[in-house]
């Protein structure tokens, strides 16, 4: 939570778009909705049901606090699909907060981060 502190405080008036997994995701958005009167919207690549357990009870349990939930309906939850899911949330955000469990340029934290790269857009990268 610390961590979250530290780097996401300085935007706690801001608007997030947050991808609504389990784990950094669900973290994230339980700090923000506690933490902060930031604008939260969750944003998954089907539905929020079709999430893991997790990422469902963050969901539930913070309800009132997001904004939107946008569901892009994805036939099929693959790597596709997620990818599509960030590349959603790039296009609307002014700066992209990554927070990578690892150097691999193949996971999708990476990709992500490559993309909003690509767009020329600022990007704030907290390996943990």
């Amino acid at each position: 939570m610390a961590l979250f502190a530290t780097y996401l405080g300085a935007f706690a008036h801001s608007a997030f778009y947050i991808g609504g997994a389990k784990g950094i995701d669900s973290w994230a958005l339980l700090w923000l909705a506690e933490s902060t009167c930031a604008d939260i919207t969750i944003v998954v690549p089907g539905t929020v049901a079709q999430q893991p357990q997790e990422a469902r009870q963050a969901v539930a349990h913070t309800r009132n606090r997001i904004k939107e939930v946008v569901e892009l309906g994805a036939p099929e939850l693959c790597a596709d699909a997620y990818h599509a899911r960030n590349r959603w949330m790039v296009d609307r955000s002014a700066l992209t907060i990554g927070f990578p469990h690892r150097s691999e340029s193949s996971l999708g934290t990476w990709q992500t981060i490559n993309y909003t790269a690509d767009r020329g857009k600022p990007r704030l990268i907290v390996p943990v």
